[in-house]
């Protein structure tokens, strides 16, 4: 079970993410082809319903082309 703290963690994660794919004018689904990973997947991500693994973490920065760390300024 996710507790409140990880719960508003995840969502601003996810947030941050959508936030950093739009500026890069990706789609969800760009995002996911380029991450090699589901588009349901990215979509649950940015939306906060799941507690991603850093290698995911990792891949997405990849497909962005950013910093893994910019994924966490929030």
């Amino acid at each position: 079970m996710i507790n409140i703290k990880d719960k508003k963690f995840i969502k601003a994660f996810g947030k941050n993410l959508k936030s950093i794919r739009k500026n890069a004018g990706l789609s969800q689904e760009d995002l996911a082809n380029d991450a090699d990973i589901p588009l349901s997947q990215v979509g649950r991500i940015e939306r906060g319903e799941v507690n991603t693994t850093i290698s995911t973490v990792n891949v997405l920065a990849q497909a962005l082309k950013v910093d893994i760390t910019d994924l966490f300024k929030f």
